[in-house]
């Protein structure tokens, strides 16, 4: 039990230091949660693998640069820099999604008159995640904590208990409010 106590604290007072703007205290926070973000971007890119050319490492660094750039934190504690975190990897998928369907529609190119019936019916997945991206800016629009539950649960994977600290409601709030955010998502696809 106390190296947990000295964990958390040491991870506490690494926040409270990377709030601050202390760019080593970012960098240590970012090792010591390292295992953790390495999960987080394995299961946004399980997801997401055709979309982008990254591996969970690359997802990573990519991520860490995003944070590094931003300057200053202001997050309260390790799961809300993990939610903070999850969202930046999201954001990074989505901007190559993003990418990849302006360069399937030609990203500025003169267009070339082509029978492309065929190649129209083929599903891309990044019109998936750019569908899923804006059907939970809806959500996040209607109900900001629905939205923030389905992006700390399912991008994040973080557990209903790490949810329901991050939000300061209960464990069962936070399933109700998961049950209800996937009807709606599920309606707003179809």
């Amino acid at each position: 039990m106390e190296d947990q106590t000295a964990t958390t604290g040491r991870i506490t007072s690494l926040i409270r230091r990377a709030n601050g703007g202390d760019g080593a205290a970012l960098n240590d926070l970012f090792a010591s949660l390292y295992p953790d973000l390495e999960r987080i971007a394995h299961a946004r890119l399980h997801r997401h693998e055709t979309i982008t050319l990254l591996d969970t490492v690359a997802l990573l660094h990519e991520a860490y640069l995003r944070l590094v750039k931003a300057g200053e934190l202001n997050v309260e504690n390790r799961a809300h820099f993990l939610a903070y975190a999850s969202r930046t990897m999201r954001s990074i998928i989505v901007d190559y999604a993003r990418a990849r369907q302006a360069e399937r529609r030609g990203s500025g190119r003169k267009p070339v008159e082509l029978d492309t019936v065929a190649a129209d019916s083929i599903a891309d997945p990044a019109d998936d995640v750019l569908r899923l991206h804006e059907a939970l800016h809806q959500l996040e629009t209607v109900d900001e904590r629905l939205g923030r539950v389905v992006e700390m649960r399912y991008f994040g994977g973080l557990s209903v208990q790490e949810i329901g600290a991050i939000l300061g409601v209960t464990d069962r709030t936070v399933r109700r409010d998961w049950e209800k955010a996937r009807v709606l998502l599920s309606i707003a696809l179809k």
